[in-house]
């Protein structure tokens, strides 16, 4: 059997001996990793315990993805894309978003044993060093993340306790809403950081109560949403959804930008594998339910707003509860703000139970101390893990107004997606078949292949620049046809074989698209995000250098029989 081949085909073993520092970390960078090592922990009773069920996961997804976005940024696109073009930007970005998620529940599928995610899938697909690169770019968006959720969670906190009239006015911002010292440099928030030690305590007591707090509050999100919906359908006027699209389809395309990020969040049913009662089987279910609920409910609220009120009048900041406020409808305002509250809680319970669950692959991989590995004997939960993400957040919250940074957000996410649709190409590859093509001079057919990928990533973002800049329409046209070229070499070139349990259709199709869309998103983030995935990036070599590589625990003979599947032989 093909598939028997690809789970025995031989990890790639390096010398340390005799080349130096340079030839070492190039060596342990090009390490893979096998499974028997994670499966080994949870063989040992040191693994996490499997109590999430399909509803869970789905509601898990929900809770990620469905925070004030729903509340706000529906408002700030329609004003920009108009009433219709709104919706179809939520479809677009949607439909881009279901590109993504097919490939993570295809690895989600094959990988269903251990934690770990996009970084697990790329130390399986590619190598170790490329893997802590991924984590650390996914790192930095869940703390800053975290940290702003509580800020704005914290906020509408006092906003609730100010509808109290004798608390009205009396409440210190630094309390709630932040206030600034020294000029702006610190920006003090007692109850963002009150607000994650309680979540951070829900998380560290147990997974099964953790997920019962997130099951509550997303159905209570969700139920709001759906009243919402139908209460505003009866004061819908279709005269508001026209003009269709006034400023014209790019400003639909512009918008699709913004609210792709409104759908990140059905990675994290991926991070919980280990914690899956069934993965192979609810792992792809709550990846693509968890989404296409998602969109669901981000076009009928989109289609109701816009019917309500003319799309020119919405506000920004809370444009659905400005939308009934106009309306007369009060009492459902009251439902949005708890709605909202309810979403910023379940986004960041669930922001904190991933963090964790990646430091804990990490800690076990050994590219983080192991301290990061060990798991409560009784709770099992990654406490000390937990903790750590629990009170990097609470610092950042109480200290620092982490808003401003938003604009260097969505680079891990980004990062993490192209490379997560990558690996689903590398991880089909056929070796044995494939050998028989002709290579490139010294160039490997695998090693085409993983050039071919690069050449595609790096047209989307040509092809992004092109459009955020408004340079001529012939540059775009030409890096587009370069991806098409390189895609036609990953058709035709390799041979795939088929994945055990769910399989991402269209493959290399559908991923070499996902891998040029993230990377055209990627171009239109503020310049500061670039720079910020540059440094960032550099900074994580010289960790790995001086810590990674050396505590890293390698590939050996004894793992070798249970690699992943389908890591391609690093012979011509």
């Amino acid at each position: 059997m093909e598939e028997d081949d690809a789970n025995h085909r031989p990890s790639p073993s390096y010398s340390y001996g005799g080349g130096g520092f340079l030839s070492g970390l190039c060596a342990a960078a090009l390490r893979r990793k096998p499974l028997s090592a994670h499966a080994a922990h949870a063989a040992s009773g040191e693994g996490l315990v499997r109590q999430l069920g399909v509803f869970d996961l789905v509601l898990l997804g929900i809770g990620a993805s469905i925070g004030a976005g729903i509340f706000v940024i529906t408002g700030t696109v329609a004003r920009d894309a108009g009433p219709a073009g709104v919706t179809i930007s939520f479809v677009l970005a949607g439909a881009a978003c279901v590109l993504n998620a097919l490939c993570y529940a295809e690895l989600a599928s094959r990988f269903p044993a251990v934690v770990g995610g996009a970084y697990l899938y790329t130390y399986a697909a590619f190598n170790e060093l490329t893997a802590f690169l991924v984590f650390t770019q996914l790192m930095l968006d869940y703390h800053i993340g975290a940290a702003s959720i509580a800020r704005s969670l914290a906020s509408y906190f006092i906003q609730f306790l100010e509808l109290i009239p004798f608390l009205k006015g009396h409440i210190p911002t630094w309390i709630g809403h932040g206030e600034e010292f020294f000029g702006g440099v610190v920006s003090v928030n007692i109850l963002a950081p009150v607000l994650l030690i309680i979540l951070t305590a829900i998380l560290c007591y147990g997974v099964k109560e953790s997920s019962a707090v997130n099951t509550f509050m997303t159905t209570l999100k969700i139920v709001i949403v759906i009243v919402v919906v139908f209460a505003g359908v009866f004061e819908v006027d279709v005269s508001n959804w026209s003009p269709f699209m006034p400023n014209g389809f790019k400003a639909v395309v512009t918008g699709a930008t913004v609210v792709f990020f409104a759908y990140v969040g059905f990675d994290a049913v991926a991070n919980s594998a280990e914690e899956a009662k069934k993965p192979q089987r609810d792992l792809p279910i709550g990846i693509l339910g968890s989404l296409l609920v998602c969109v669901i409910l981000y076009v009928a609220v989109c289609l109701v707003i816009t019917g309500m009120v003319p799309y020119t009048l919405l506000g920004e900041d809370a444009p659905l509860a400005e939308a009934f406020a106009a309306k007369g409808l009060k009492f459902v305002t009251v439902l949005i703000s708890i709605g909202a509250v309810a979403g910023l809680t379940t986004t960041l319970l669930v922001g904190l139970y991933v963090q964790s669950r990646l430091y804990l692959g990490l800690g076990r991989d050994g590219l983080l101390p192991s301290i990061f590995a060990k798991i409560h004997p009784t709770r099992h939960t990654p406490l000390h893990s937990q903790i750590w993400v629990g009170c990097v957040a609470a610092v950042l919250a109480g200290l620092f107004n982490v808003h401003e940074l938003s604009h260097i957000l969505s680079v891990g996410t980004l990062t993490g997606y192209s490379v997560v649709s990558a690996c689903v190409i590398t991880l089909r590859w056929n070796d044995k078949a494939t050998s028989r093509h002709h290579s490139l001079g010294s160039m490997s057919i695998w090693q085409e292949g993983v050039l071919c990928l690069v050449i595609i990533a790096l047209c989307g973002f040509v092809a992004g620049l092109c459009y955020r800049f408004s340079y001529a329409t012939a540059f775009m046209v030409i890096a587009f046809l370069i991806a098409v070229v390189a895609g036609f070499a990953l058709q035709f070139r390799q041979v795939y074989a088929d994945p055990p349990g769910f399989s991402c259709p269209g493959v290399p199709i559908v991923p070499v698209v996902s891998v040029f869309f993230n990377m055209l998103l990627f171009a239109q983030l503020h310049e500061e995000a670039w720079y910020r995935f540059v440094i960032l990036s550099l900074l994580a070599v010289g960790v790995y250098a001086g810590y990674g590589q050396y505590h890293a625990v390698p590939p050996s003979s004894d793992h070798s029989a249970v690699a992943y599947h389908g890591v391609p032989s690093e012979a011509p």
